[in-house]
């Protein structure tokens, strides 16, 4: 495992010693054996290592989700533990009657995530039968996703938001009293929801599968995929967009009602996932409300929820969409917001005695669940689960991706470091990419590159994916 060193001793305490913990937790906790019988029903499982990163601590078993290990191997497992991401993207895929698809089950909206997440362990590893297989796999859910989910009418695919299954995300409606279930499909009308984090996952994953295609030598149906995120994209910012708030807009519902409210995950994903150009990208930064303790679900309030009693997917910090948004802010360059994101999360965990926990309070940053609505038919207080595998993984990008900028290309690595200046030099030492072993320095502070040095020499801050053995890069930044 690589080793994450500041000069600043504060912010080694503070920071760095955290990394290590969340290091710690991905191998020793949260990557465990993957029965056979009940993860490897596409056959496509790799023993040794015979393991996959899980959900999280709290949770029954089986873990089979594909939401979470998508986005689990896809924020670290892929580049930390690349046998061990591939077995976590194959554990929620099975064999259809077209050929592999990723499981078809009740959250049909969570399935393309996986496509973006198979593209990235692509680029990190290189492995190009990997590559074959993903791309049967993308190919045959996201046509069956079209086929059944795609609004023409609206130019936008239907589905909940990507991260609220439960209905503490919806106002009411969708939210209907008396439902005694807090599963958001059982509240009439949310099936025909038309959300922004779902949609930006699919521009996401046509792109994802255009680039898979020109990989292996389709040009023209990569074409066609970037034509159909390009109307997608479209659609988005025709539906979405809100010009007098610089934002988007939450969801549109079956009958033209738009809900304006703030999905802190669909702003994220609107950045990383290419839909905001550079100028909104900006906008929805600057204009994204923050609470005491991060970047929450949902904002403001519905109704039925307030400050004492908030509701579990409305305004509470979950540390995996806190981190989106802190990716998006390194992303786009914007040192104060990515310092801001990276700080407050630490505090947080620090805070719940170093245990990366599923969600918290975003007023008080108190370990908590929440409200929501339950088999009663009203709101329940629901309990946060600790050794949450996600919030871990949203950390350690937030290290990889963000501070260091790490940017994975078919066959090369670009550094896009974003150094707030108060935090000193860094350094990331004995990572592995491919076949080779990194040590990282960067000094200086900002996200604009002064210059940079490869084994001493003067080089861009690239390195060809065919590279081998062992390699120094120090980044200056400035500005």
């Amino acid at each position: 495992m690589p080793t994450l060193r500041f000069a600043d001793p504060a912010t080694r305490s503070r920071l760095g010693d955290l990394y290590t913990r969340a290091l710690t937790a991905l191998a020793d906790r949260h990557t465990i054996h993957a029965d056979p019988t009940v993860y490897d029903r596409a056959g496509l499982l790799a023993h040794p290592p015979g393991t996959f990163v899980r959900a999280g601590g709290g949770y029954p078993s089986p873990q089979r989700w594909t939401r979470d290990a998508a986005v689990n191997a896809w924020n670290g497992a892929s580049l930390l533990a690349p046998a061990v991401g591939r077995n976590t993207l194959w554990s929620v895929v099975d064999r259809g009657p077209h050929g592999l698809v990723v499981q078809q089950d009740d959250q049909w909206w969570d399935q393309v995530v996986w496509i973006p997440a198979a593209l990235h362990h692509y680029r990190v590893t290189g492995d190009r039968d990997f590559l074959g297989r993903a791309f049967e796999t993308s190919f045959n859910t996201l046509a069956a996703r079209r086929a059944r989910d795609f609004d023409a009418a609206y130019g936008l695919f239907r589905g909940p938001g990507f991260m609220n299954d439960g209905i503490s995300g919806y106002p009411g409606p969708p939210a209907a009293p008396g439902v005694r279930s807090s599963f958001v499909l059982d509240h009439p009308g949310t099936e025909a929801l038309m959300c922004l984090s779902t949609n930006c996952l699919y521009h996401g994953a046509q792109l994802a599968l255009a680039s898979m295609a020109e990989s292996l030598g389709e040009p023209q149906r990569a074409a066609s995929l970037r034509s159909d995120a390009a109307r997608l994209r479209a659609a988005v910012d025709r539906r979405l967009w809100r010009e007098e708030a610089g934002t988007y807009a939450y969801f549109v519902r079956a009958d033209g009602h738009v809900d304006t409210s703030q999905e802190g995950a669909g702003l994220a994903l609107a950045v990383l996932c290419g839909v905001a150009d550079r100028t909104r990208a900006g906008l929805i930064l600057d204009t994204a409300h923050w609470q005491p303790h991060g970047i929450v679900n949902v904002w403001p309030h519905f109704p039925r929820f307030d400050d004492r009693r908030p509701g579990r997917h409305n305004v509470m910090v979950w540390p995996m969409v806190h981190g989106l948004y802190g990716n998006a802010a390194a992303d786009a360059g914007r040192t104060d917001l990515f310092a801001r994101s990276v700080e407050r999360l630490a505090a947080l965990v620090t805070g719940s005695g170093g245990n990366f926990y599923e969600l918290y309070d975003s007023v008080s940053g108190a370990v908590d669940g929440g409200w929501q609505e339950g088999g009663s038919g009203q709101p329940e207080h629901f309990v946060s689960q600790p050794d949450q595998a996600w919030s871990v993984t949203a950390y350690l990008r937030m290290v990889h991706e963000g501070l260091f900028g790490l940017a994975f290309a078919e066959d090369r690595l670009r550094l896009r470091p974003c150094l707030p200046p108060q935090w000193g030099a860094v350094s990331l030492q004995g990572l592995r990419y491919r076949g080779m072993t990194l040590d990282v320095a960067v000094s200086g502070g900002g996200s604009r590159v002064r210059s940079c040095t490869i084994d001493g020499r003067a080089a861009e801050p690239v390195l060809p994916g065919d590279a081998t053995g062992h390699h120094t890069v120090d980044v200056v930044l400035g500005g």
